[in-house]
């Protein structure tokens, strides 16, 4: 892949984790761990525009995106796209059976 082409999981990545990034800033509802989701989906956000996410990392960030809102029903399509995006990237170095 030369300098220029961007990696097609990095761009789906991205873009699930800035969608459910605009769906949580409009969601109404204070809910206690927003703060969590917020921080964790910046750190995803960051991971995808550094390129090379690490997928640990990324299998961090989102269970716990996924505890802080997974009871928001309203957040659920958005936190699925972001899990399918993060799945992409297959299992971390180790867990290949």
């Amino acid at each position: 892949m030369s300098g220029s082409e961007e990696d097609p999981r990095v761009a789906e990545l991205r873009a699930a984790v800035a969608r459910l990034r605009r769906e949580l800033a409009a969601h109404p509802a204070e809910f206690t761990d927003r703060g969590i989701a917020e921080d964790e989906l910046a750190a995803l956000a960051e991971m995808a525009y550094g390129g090379a996410p690490e997928v640990p990392r990324m299998r961090r960030s989102l269970l716990l995106v996924a505890g802080a809102i997974g009871s928001v029903s309203a957040l659920a399509a958005g936190l699925a796209a972001v899990r399918m995006a993060v799945e992409i990237f297959g299992e971390p170095d180790g867990r290949r059976g």
